[in-house]
């Protein structure tokens, strides 16, 4: 397994502002604390927040990964790939390569090496989910994110039942440790009770 480099805490900066800047364009917007945000830029922001407080110890190539997790997402659709598992595949596999030239473009050019470039690439593919607690930590904040900012829109929009599954999915991705911090999450009643019974 990769280690991170020692890298200037302004070089990292650095690499937050190209990719906030990347993500910047993002035409799908979201509400975030009564603003409303670039998707893309502000899921960004709150991963690399998540990473940080799940693991204060998080490295350089952690919190890159947590900041480029899905850079500039939108310019893949999925609409451009078949429907269906099959498709949805497919559509994953492209935007996870598309992410890891895209990322390793923007750390090399503020000086980074190509093997930091690869170790980033890696925990957004989420590459040894099973071994590397990095990882686990990455997959923990992604779901984090999504019961914030899309778990009650999405609810509204499949109903309930359908929702229960893709709670007891998301559930079974985290750790004990991000379950129980999901427990705290302000959330209204309804998605709340959802999230109960969903065994969290």
């Amino acid at each position: 397994m990769a280690t991170d480099a020692a890298i200037p805490v302004d070089r990292l900066h650095a690499v937050f502002a190209a990719i906030d800047v990347a993500n910047a364009d993002d035409p799908h917007t979201i509400s975030v604390d009564g603003q409303k945000r670039p998707k893309e830029q502000a899921h960004a922001e709150l991963m690399t927040k998540w990473v940080q407080r799940l693991d204060p110890d998080a490295g350089d190539a952690q919190l890159v990964a947590a900041r480029a997790h899905h850079l500039r997402r939108w310019v893949l659709p999925r609409s451009d790939y078949p429907k269906g598992r099959a498709g949805y595949l497919r559509w994953r596999t492209a935007q996870a390569k598309r992410h890891a030239a895209d990322v390793a473009d923007i750390v090399i050019a503020q000086g980074y090496d190509a093997a930091f470039a690869a170790d980033v690439s890696a925990i957004v593919a989420k590459r040894g989910l099973a071994s590397d607690p990095r990882v686990q930590t990455h997959e923990d904040a992604l779901c984090l994110v999504f019961l914030q900012t899309q778990f009650e829109a999405l609810a509204d929009k499949l109903g309930d039942d359908h929702m229960a599954d893709i709670l007891a999915k998301t559930l079974a991705k985290m750790s004990s440790s991000a379950r129980r911090i999901a427990q705290d999450l302000k959330l209204s009643p309804r998605a709340a009770a959802m999230l109960e019974a969903a065994g969290c």
